[in-house]
């Protein structure tokens, strides 16, 4: 997704990592033993606790938490989020207590469904427009594009490709995902941990906001008042829409593991579709718990596009709930092309 690549490697002292311990705090006398095969379990299963008991001790009780959720020594995962997450048992015994740790990652328990597409329609794209974020707001599409010096914010006339307005960044900022909720337009930059909110109307600057622990912009969509914004890794961020505080997240997962590179998003029919960056497909996720639902390849279309040295990958996906059908482009693509979703 990006056209600058860092490679930061930090060290700082010695990072204790047994179940269980902290720095300086005496490790665990219990170890939490589960079903998980290699510590991954898919959410249709029943997750099965139990300890290790090396020295015997008598135990009076145990407690779990999942997450800081109490559970039981068998609890079934289904209404649990995909990802890592983190075991947590609290042993009482012999009129002590001591807490012990570990990790399961739940996996999803089906194989995406695989989607392709018909196109309906093709309209002209700004073939200079290094695309990252797309989306209609009272059928008007608004764009915002990316690079050094290169970055916009744009209103265009989806069928003629004309821009009705445009807004260029300061040369200091990599423009990336936007969304628009209650007339105000919500636009990402990359790496500087800031975002801007815009008039939708006028393009005046409204505000500003700073990222919490996402720290990377990439993609934003949103829907019933949450904000969903991803950050290059695996997980989706839900921002407050009036703090933009980052108070939850998904992580993205298959029936295999986890899903990196999300980037520009949708909200179509319930479901958050994505773009994953240096592929040229889309990825359909459950908003509820991160799984992978499906996959559409859209690599076909790359072909139906002028060739030329600054092509890039697919990127910018868009559903216009008047036609009621999906949009997607790509980097300095030449068209924009309408079409329709179907399973293969």
């Amino acid at each position: 997704m990006k056209s600058i690549k860092y490679l930061t490697i930090i060290f700082l002292g010695v990072l204790l990592t047994s179940c269980g311990s902290n720095t300086g705090q005496k490790k665990s006398d219990f170890t939490i033993v589960t079903n998980a095969k290699k510590g991954n379990l898919p959410n249709n299963k029943t997750l099965e606790l139990s300890i290790e008991n090396k020295k015997k001790y008598t135990i009076d009780s145990i407690t779990y938490l999942l997450n800081g959720m109490k559970i039981g020594s068998q609890t079934l995962l289904s209404d649990f989020k995909l990802g890592k997450q983190t075991l947590e048992a609290v042993v009482y015994f012999e009129g002590e207590q001591q807490k012990v740790t570990s990790t399961i990652t739940i996996l999803h328990n089906e194989l995406p469904k695989v989607y392709t597409y018909n196109i309906i329609d093709e309209y002209p794209h700004d073939i200079t427009s290094y695309t990252q974020g797309l989306e209609f707001y009272n059928d008007t599409l608004y764009e915002s594009t990316g690079q050094y010096k290169e970055s916009k914010l744009r209103k265009v006339n989806y069928k003629t490709g004309e821009v009705i307005k445009n807004m260029n960044l300061a040369d200091e900022y990599f423009g990336e995902g936007l969304t628009i909720l209650n007339d105000k337009v919500y636009q990402l930059t990359w790496q500087k941990g800031t975002g801007f909110i815009y008039d939708v109307h006028s393009f005046n600057k409204l505000d500003s906001f700073k990222y919490g622990n996402s720290k990377e912009g990439w993609g934003l969509c949103n829907h019933n008042d949450i904000i969903y914004k991803s950050d290059g890794t695996e997980k989706i961020w839900l921002l407050n829409k009036d703090t933009l505080a980052e108070e939850d997240y998904i992580q993205v997962y298959t029936n295999k593991g986890k899903i990196v590179g999300i980037n520009e998003m949708e909200w179509i029919d319930g479901k958050i579709y994505a773009n994953r960056y240096q592929k040229d497909g889309v990825a359909i996720i459950n908003p509820e718990n991160g799984a992978v639902v499906g996959v559409v390849d859209f690599s076909p279309l790359k072909k139906l596009i002028k060739q030329h040295a600054g092509l890039d990958v697919l990127n910018g996906i868009a559903y216009n709930p008047k036609t009621k059908t999906i949009f997607v482009t790509g980097k300095r693509w030449n068209k924009l092309f309408e079409v329709e979703i179907i399973e293969k």
